[in-house]
């Protein structure tokens, strides 16, 4: 039985098309990549400071012989309306939606045999890396993987499984480094607000994506905000390999209705419960009203150049962020 055709079909049965396989091994090649990165302070607090847990998959099932790598493409044929959230936001909370899909992979692989775990984003897996050795995509000048079929624009899942498949690339670590397929192209750096990706060096630590998500941040990038309320887009609007693209069919994806919102006040004014009740299937959701609020402020302030003044925000942390806002504006 051929399983990598077999899994590859049962994938397609789902909707599923950009599926590849990588041999499930301690990554030694990264591991200077990720000592780097530590001693330049370049790691940041949603990553996994162990490099031992990074490069090793079989801390998760020490039996683990394949990795099979799965895109979910998230862009729809649909109008996506200027409000400051990044296109990966607008539908359903991809973690659910990217899991439930994997737990059926996994269903499937358990039926020819195999034993199999499922992951999604929360994890110390290189997802990245492993989806560009299993020929998911590129790994491109902006630090994502950008596939043939649909860009950049998509969602990685992992599964680790004890059934032995054979990888589908011969791909190095060393290969990424020349960044071939993007060429001499540098619109990227060029359209990153922040200069977090340039021909020197990538640092996260200053993406505007992760920006939008920090609890604290300094005044300094209220302007290089530039009305995003939650993630960037930049990068991937820029990029010649998003020009031409398919769209997906995943229907969780599409946009949710209050995505389709573009007033501040929707949110400024949000309590408890509506956050809730409006948020919770959300992928911008999980950090919390406050965070939303404070973007939402600064938006307003900023970017719509609105009188922010006159809120009265039932947080410290918030008023902090209103007086730091209306302070930094007067100062301009």
């Amino acid at each position: 039985m051929d399983l990598s055709n077999e899994i590859i079909k049962y994938c397609a049965s789902l909707g599923l098309d950009s599926i590849g396989f990588a041999e499930c091994r301690v990554y030694e090649e990264l591991r200077s990549f990720y000592s780097e990165r530590k001693a330049k302070s370049l790691e940041n607090e949603f990553e996994e400071k162990d490099i031992e847990k990074r490069i090793n998959p079989n801390n998760y099932m020490s039996e683990g012989k394949t990795i099979v790598s799965i895109a979910f493409p998230y862009l729809h044929d649909t109008d996506y309306i200027e409000n400051g959230f990044s296109l990966y936001t607008r539908g359903k909370d991809y973690h659910n939606v990217v899991h439930s899909y994997l737990e059926k992979v996994v269903g499937f692989i358990n039926s020819l045999g195999g034993n199999a775990i499922a992951f999604t984003d929360s994890n110390t897996l290189p997802e990245r890396y492993i989806a560009y050795l299993a020929g998911i995509g590129f790994v491109g000048k902006n630090n994502m993987i950008i596939t043939k079929k649909y860009g950049s624009y998509v969602f990685l899942g992992e599964i680790i499984t004890d059934l032995v498949i054979p990888q589908s690339t011969s791909r190095t670590f060393e290969d990424i480094k020349n960044f071939k397929e993007c060429g001499i192209c540098e619109k990227c750096y060029a359209s990153c607000p922040t200069k977090s990706i340039n021909s020197y060096s990538k640092n996260p630590n200053i993406c505007m994506s992760y920006i939008t998500q920090k609890k604290e941040i300094d005044d300094s990038f209220f302007p290089l905000m530039d009305g995003r309320m939650f993630g960037c887009d930049s990068c991937q609007k820029g990029c010649p390999f998003n020009e031409h693209i398919d769209l997906t069919t995943i229907e969780e994806f599409y946009p949710l209705n209050f995505m389709q919102d573009n007033s501040e006040d929707s949110i400024i004014n949000i309590n408890n419960s509506e956050f809730k009740a409006t948020f919770k299937n959300a992928s911008c959701g999980w950090r919390g009203k406050n965070i939303l609020i404070r973007n939402a402020l600064i938006r307003k302030a900023l970017y719509k150049h609105m009188d922010i003044s006159k809120y009265k925000l039932n947080s410290p942390y918030l008023e902090e962020y209103k007086e730091r806002i209306v302070r930094f504006k007067k100062g301009r």
